[in-house]
């Protein structure tokens, strides 16, 4: 059993615990392999281990890395976007998680070729009073929500949420559930979104209970340094 094998082992069984307590499916919960800032020979263990799902935020790094990793990787975009970097994303990811403005959507739908499958979306939410953060107000999100779904070559798949640090437990928790209320704003307005990406090493179960489906895991899999 190799290392990110036996890591894996135990964030499962923290994902089944948490999933369990909130009266949901483990598998409802998917595991995005955080990549930023390790080798290829990590990401090729972890597609060993079974994972396909992995999140970069340096768009250099990962497109120096992606020739590497074998076809059936789906790679996602986790880093802020930048407009002069929007068309490298829009040719070479799966998904984008933190588009963040109406320009930047644009942008990322005018770039991405019509012989590729759509663009998956998620728009980053900024936390409450937390202006110089990346995201959206709640204000913003439906306007740039019907942006995304209208757009061509776009998908839009739901909401990503990142709580402030050091807030403590039930302030990360209560963000979270801001996130998943919106999302359900966003179900009844008729988006067909189904994804809310929420929670990474530290805040899983947090995460998992106010009803995250995609976890941002890297140390807790690669470990706090590069694997080796």
């Amino acid at each position: 059993m190799t290392r990110i094998t036996e890591q894996l082992v135990g964030l499962r069984k923290r994902i089944e615990s948490a999933a369990q307590s909130a009266g949901r499916d483990p598998d409802s919960v998917r595991i995005l392999a955080v990549s930023k800032k390790q080798p290829v020979a990590a990401i090729t263990a972890a597609r060993k281990a079974g994972l396909r799902h992995f999140g970069e935020n340096y768009l250099q790094e990962a497109l120096a890395k992606m020739p590497a990793v074998d076809d059936e990787a789906v790679w996602h975009f986790i880093g802020p976007v930048q407009s002069n970097k929007t068309r490298p994303i829009a040719e070479n990811f799966d998904w984008v998680h933190t588009v963040t403005s109406i320009r930047i959507a644009e942008r990322l739908s005018a770039q991405r070729s019509v012989e590729l499958p759509d663009l998956n979306i998620c728009i980053q939410l900024r936390p409450p009073g937390a202006a110089e953060r990346n995201g959206v107000t709640e204000d913003e999100l439906p306007g740039l929500a019907a942006v995304v779904a209208d757009a061509p070559g776009l998908r839009l798949r739901g909401l990503m949420s990142i709580p402030l640090p050091g807030d403590g437990e039930q302030a990360t928790r209560s963000e979270f559930a801001r996130t998943c209320r919106l999302f359900t704003a966003l179900v009844d307005a008729g988006y067909p979104v189904d994804t809310l990406s929420m929670g990474m090493s530290a805040d899983l179960e947090a995460a998992i209970m106010e009803g995250s489906t995609c976890i941002r895991i890297g140390t807790d899999l690669f470990g706090a340094r590069a694997y080796g």
